[in-house]
Formats: structure tokens, C-alpha cells, sequence
């Protein structure tokens, strides 16, 4: 997975799960020089904001590979998908035998590993159906678009085309393509500034559809002008949070330059409070003072 838009998948899925897992992209798996696209191991201590996370945290909840398809993929992709899921579980067992200073077991004995792991799960993520893959492995619907696997293959189908749209499913149907995105755009634009779901999306929408000037392929084009607005939006920002820096940097350091024409000292501290004020009002403040101050203690209020 190579392309920016395979990128923004990997990159979503690791932003999004890190607000309540340890999440990781290109996990090497050392015995079939393969990479697993994310793994996701949760935070016990984060459950409260997983469960407001929708569809993505109901799958985070226990160790999990993610695997984001650009296309539906055949049953012989998903078979990768699965020889990377057992040499992970093979090498989740090495490193635990070998923190635990144990040799190795017998490969051929039956015997649980010691000590024993959770067999991480596979969570396959694909914009269509994929017939062959729901068939070949029995896997049968759990919600609308998520499908599990026969019992003992811990493998999880999630059907982009076939989410509700929802909140519940949001993060997810932005990694789809065409009308799906496009939904996926509106129903986040529609969200309240602070909400969760733009400030993992918002940025990396901007990164990997507009921060280069690579050609885009023909799928991209078709959402270019909403990409595109999100861009202007980003950038819009930006520089009005850059202008309002540079106003009150220069704010505070006219508070300095007052000081120190009157002759007063102005300690460390003081110095650092001064310029970390980023209040105009505040700062027009200690301006006005500071021009006929005789101390520091009648310019800052309640200096400590």
C-alpha cells in the first residue's frame, strides 16, 4: 500500500485508534517479511472513550491487525491477510517466552503457550462485498456491513458500501471512495468544530489528498472540489491562527520594550508570563500601564 490514498487509510485508522489503543503501522512480521498495515492493542484505561468511538472502537476493543483495502479484495489478498495474522500470534508467543527468560516449546505439543496470549484478531476493511472472501470463510453478519468469520479464524469483514450512515461508522466510510466519501465529507462538515472525528480526519485529508502534486487517479478526482474545500478551509485557519500569534508576540514584546525604557527590571518569570500571553485585550493592558508604571508590581495583575 503505496499510494496517498492507501497512506491516509493506514494514517486514519493509527490516529483514530490512538485516542484509545497503542496503535502502529507497518508492524514488521519477521518470519514472512511481511507488514501488518495496523496494529491496535487497546488501553485498558481509555474504555470510557472507546465506547464513544462508534463502529472503530467496538473493533479495538481486543488486539487487533486492521488491514484497509483500496479495492475488494480477493480471497487470495485476505489469505495474506490471515498467513499475517498467525506468524504475528507465532511471534507474539517468541517474545513472550522470551521476556519470561522460558525456553522454547516444543512446536509440534499441543500445549497452550506459556504464558498464554489473546490470539489477535484480523480486521479486514473493504469498499465492496467480497463474496468469495464472506463464502470461503462462513462469515456471517453480526450489524449492517460487518461480518464475522467462522469461529476460530478471529478474522472480522467490514463492508464499507453496506455501514449505515451514521456517526457510529463516520471514520470508517472516510476511507471509502466516490458517492461513499463524498457522504462521509458532508456528515463530517456537519459535526461541531470540537467534535472528535475533524481533528483526526481534517488534517490528514488535507496531508494526503492535497500535500502534494502528484496526479491524482481517477477515484480522487471525483471528490476533488470537496477535498479541495477542506483544504482552503485548513489553510484559512492556519494562517488566522499564525496572524493572531504574530499580534500578540508583538503585543508582548511592546509591553517589554515600555519596561524597559522606564528602567524597570523585568525578572525571568515575569519575562516568560508576558510573552505567553496570548489575550489582546490583556496584553493592550500592561501596554498602557507600563508607559507610566514606576514598578513591575502596577503593570502584571497578581504577579506571583
Amino acid at each position: 500500500m503505496h499510494n496517498r490514498s492507501d497512506q491516509f487509510a493506514k494514517s486514519l485508522l493509527r490516529d483514530g485508534l490512538s485516542l484509545v489503543s497503542a496503535a502502529e503501522t507497518e508492524v514488521e512480521v519477521l518470519a514472512a517479511t511481511q507488514k501488518i498495515d495496523i496494529y491496535s492493542v487497546p488501553d485498558p484505561a481509555r474504555e470510557a472513550e472507546r465506547a464513544g468511538m462508534g463502529l472503530l472502537g467496538e473493533l479495538s476493543r481486543e488486539p487487533s491487525l486492521f488491514e484497509p483495502f483500496r479495492g475488494t479484495p480477493s480471497l487470495r489478498l485476505v489469505r495474506r491477510c490471515l498467513r499475517k495474522q498467525l506468524t504475528w500470534h507465532h511471534e507474539l508467543e517468541r517474545r513472550a517466552r522470551a521476556a519470561a527468560g522460558s525456553a522454547a516449546p516444543n512446536e509440534d505439543a499441543d500445549a497452550p503457550p506459556q504464558p498464554p496470549l489473546d490470539f489477535p484478531a484480523l480486521v479486514v476493511i473493504s469498499p465492496g462485498r467480497p463474496e468469495t472472501v464472506l463464502d470461503a470463510y462462513r462469515c456471517e453478519p453480526v450489524q449492517p456491513g460487518v461480518y464475522h468469520a467462522v469461529p476460530g479464524l478471529v478474522m472480522r469483514v467490514v463492508v464499507l458500501a453496506e455501514l449505515p450512515r451514521t456517526r457510529a461508522t463516520l471514520l470508517l466510510r472516510l476511507l471509502g471512495s466516490g458517492r461513499l466519501l463524498r457522504e462521509a465529507l458532508a456528515d463530517l462538515a456537519a459535526l461541531p468544530d470540537d467534535a472528535w472525528e475533524k481533528s483526526i480526519a481534517k488534517p490528514l485529508l488535507v496531508h494526503f489528498r492535497l500535500g502534494t502534486q502528484e496526479s491524482t487517479i481517477e477515484k480522487e478526482d471525483e471528490v476533488s472540489a470537496e477535498i479541495r474545500a477542506w483544504f482552503e478551509e485548513y489553510e484559512q485557519k492556519l494562517r488566522a491562527e499564525e496572524r493572531k500569534q504574530g499580534r500578540a508576540e508583538e503585543a508582548a514584546r511592546a509591553v517589554l520594550t515600555a519596561l524597559r525604557v522606564r528602567g524597570i527590571t523585568v525578572p525571568d518569570t515575569a519575562r516568560e508570563r508576558i510573552l505567553a500571553e496570548k489575550d489582546p485585550e490583556t496584553l493592550g493592558r500592561w501596554h498602557e500601564r507600563a508607559i507610566v508604571a514606576a514598578s513591575l508590581a502596577e503593570v502584571l495583575d497578581a504577579l506571583s
